[in-house]
């Protein structure tokens, strides 16, 4: 059993998955469902369009897949170093999908069994 396990441990993934997206975007999430089966950790997030981006697909398209791709990329980092340092997960892999049409992100972690 791990701390993943128990509600405060869901609630806590939680916690750091808004507090990453209030650093990066300034804003939460509208919705986040978090599913732990084994050794997956998966999370549901509905997000909140930005301004800066709606304003960036009108004006260079390329530019903002690029830009989401990016961030992408940084979430996944400062997620895994958040729950290796705060919960002591052992992280094998962290992957993440986000659409932009409708703003769901689903990310997938998988622990080191």
């Amino acid at each position: 059993m791990t701390i993943l396990d128990s509600n405060e441990g869901k609630k806590r993934v939680s916690q750091i998955y808004n507090e990453i997206s209030k650093e990066l975007f300034g804003f939460g999430t509208t919705l986040l469902r978090i599913s732990i089966e084994g050794n997956h950790v998966t999370l549901y997030a509905k997000h909140r369009r930005s301004p800066r981006s709606a304003a960036l697909e009108g004006e260079a398209p390329g530019l903002k897949l690029e830009v989401d791709f990016r961030m992408s990329l940084l979430y996944k980092k400062r997620f895994r170093e958040k729950l290796e340092e705060e919960l002591g997960c052992s992280i094998e892999v962290v992957l993440r999908d986000y659409d932009a049409t409708t703003q769901w992100a689903v990310t997938n972690v998988i622990l080191h069994e």
